[in-house]
């Protein structure tokens, strides 16, 4: 596809037609210069429109669409990049990796990196419930920014910022290589240390077309880790890692306070520890 962007048509315009005002975000304009991409402002704009804000706004058109399409890209851009990068890899794995990369807490992980939520257009019920550091807004408003970048500039372009800002979470998730299974991982190692089998409690939201899964794993009756995801599955491994995490963060593998309840993580359902996030 020949890229259809026009620099001299697309810098400033956001800037002086921004209304402004809390919900709006900050200036889309600043967005569009860290991105590096010269994508048209109306089409940044609509990238950045949740439909919480459009129900708010006479229903200006939302990002959702755009989300869709940037989903398309985002997978083709890392399947690609995973076939060639690691030819030694079976099928298998490779679907491994790729999920890890586009799992919903990656992508809000990428999307924080470049303060996405302070661009974000909500309304004012997601805003004042902290919609801005949400991980599915910042998931799906960054694939809606790739498909945006899309249909502006062309595969080359896209490709180009998908790689700027995934390659290294393709990194990192490639050494992880067979503990990419966090289901699989856990279970074997609460049965090593015999802390008891993981018990997984999950919660679903969200309309039927985009329902979101929140989880929770239990070990020795204690929560250890929690995730979000598109699926039942993809929350269910999120948890499953902030657990394994957990547990071998523990001092010389002694796993005793963990189990008898000292000095583990809290009960509210905090993740653990650091992790790599959909």
């Amino acid at each position: 596809m020949i890229s259809q962007c026009y620099e001299e048509d697309a810098l400033g315009v956001v800037s002086r037609s921004w209304d402004g005002g809390v919900n709006a975000g900050k200036d889309p304009a600043e967005l569009r210069h860290a991105l590096g991409v010269p994508i048209m402002p109306a089409s940044l704009e609509r990238a950045l429109t949740h439909r919480s804000y459009a129900y708010e706004n006479d229903n200006p058109p939302t990002n959702e669409r755009l989300e869709f399409l940037g989903d398309s890209v985002l997978g083709l851009v890392v399947t690609d990049t995973l076939f060639r990068g690691y030819p030694d890899l079976p099928e298998g794995q490779l679907a491994k990796l790729r999920a890890a990369v586009v799992q919903m807490s990656a992508l809000a992980n990428v999307a924080r990196e470049l303060s996405l939520g302070d661009y974000v257009r909500l309304g004012r019920g997601e805003q004042v419930t902290g919609g801005r550091n949400k991980p599915s807004i910042l998931a799906d408003t960054l694939e809606a920014v790739i498909g945006a970048v899309y249909i502006d500039c062309g595969l080359t372009e896209a490709s180009g910022l998908v790689h700027r800002l995934f390659d290294p979470v393709i990194t990192r998730s490639a050494r992880l290589g067979a503990g990419l299974d966090w289901k699989t991982s856990l279970q074997e190692l609460t049965a090593v240390k015999m802390l008891g089998v993981p018990d997984y409690q999950v919660e679903e939201s969200g309309p039927d077309h985009q329902k979101s899964f929140r989880a929770v794993v239990r070990v020795g009756g204690r929560v250890l880790g929690s995730g979000e995801g598109r699926t039942k599955k993809a929350a269910e491994q999120q948890a499953a890692e902030a657990a394994w995490r957990a547990i071998t963060a523990e001092s010389n593998g002694d796993l005793r306070d963990v189990k008898d309840g000292e000095d583990g993580p809290e009960e509210d359902g905090t993740e653990p520890g650091p992790t790599r996030d959909r």
